[in-house]
């Protein structure tokens, strides 16, 4: 009998070092992980003074900031200095965030000279053949930069894919957009309803706004399906009527939006309608 209890005591013990092992396993790998995030600015700490309103806060609102660690070139190819770069959640339906930030005043001014002696007016996807069609509901002017043409754009693409997790080879080539004074695109969805586009190139799960000039009134990116209380954010009563159809991000240089045209279980969200206008009727 006594035999038969040190046994077991021997078992006991031997199953709770197993789970101790586990526990720490577990932590481990959870450390791994948050380093690895924290090392590519998808996740940071939030930190600043009394002072600083934007530093961390809790509503329907969530923004984490950090500090920007300068060793050797932070910004590695790109051209010129970004400033201190935080994320901003700004909705969970759709899934949308702001990289503050995210491109340098020289990158913005590159993009802009690259691409004005080549643009023309914007067009829409015709949902029936899948091909580009003018339209009233868009009525900026526009031009592609193909994938890769150079070091800057290549840099750009770079930190892209680093922010989305998506490789660069599955994104779409850039394309800047102009929008003149009264100019819009009304709301709409990034993702196909069409089969040409989703059997040549599958379907457009992300989009990433770069904004690459500040504007005084309007041009707000808005969401008029976004859910949650939208009219106690900060900022909604200096916003535009236009800002005022939903879920806004008004356009600052060098900020980037990312939103999520498909759920996590790769469903369509409806609420990722958007759209744009520079000046409301």
């Amino acid at each position: 009998m006594r035999k038969g209890r040190n046994l077991l005591g021997r078992h006991h013990q031997g199953k709770r070092s197993s789970t101790v092992a586990l526990v720490l396993s577990m932590l481990l790998m959870l450390t791994i992980v948050l380093l690895v995030l924290l090392a590519l600015g998808i996740f940071s700490l939030p930190i600043g003074s009394d002072d600083d309103d934007s530093s961390f806060y809790l509503h329907d609102r969530i923004t984490f900031k950090r500090k920007r660690l300068l060793v050797g070139d932070i910004d590695g190819d790109g051209a010129g200095k970004r400033g201190d770069q935080w994320t901003e959640i700004l909705s969970w339906e759709p899934r949308a965030f702001l990289y503050h930030n995210f491109l340098s005043k020289e990158e913005c001014e590159y993009l802009i000279n690259l691409a004005k002696p080549h643009m023309a007016k914007s067009t829409v996807v015709d949902s029936k053949t899948g091909q580009s069609k003018d339209s009233r509901v868009r009525t900026s002017s526009g031009t592609f930069l193909r994938r890769g043409r150079d070091k800057i754009i290549r840099t750009i693409e770079k930190r892209i894919a680093d922010f989305t997790f998506i490789p660069v080879e599955h994104g779409e080539g850039l394309q800047v957009l102009h929008y003149e004074e009264g100019q819009k695109y009304e709301p709409h969805f990034d993702y196909f309803l069409d089969e040409f586009n989703t059997k040549n190139g599958g379907q457009r799960i992300a989009t990433v706004l770069m904004y690459l000039s500040d504007v005084e009134e309007g041009g707000e990116t808005v969401f008029p399906a976004a859910q949650g209380d939208i009219s106690s954010r900060p900022g909604w009563n200096n916003s535009s009527e236009c800002a005022k159809k939903g879920l806004h991000v008004k356009p600052k240089m060098g900020d980037a939006l990312l939103f999520w045209s498909m759920r996590p279980d790769a469903t369509l969200d409806p609420s990722s309608l958007h759209g744009m206008w520079l000046s409301c009727d």
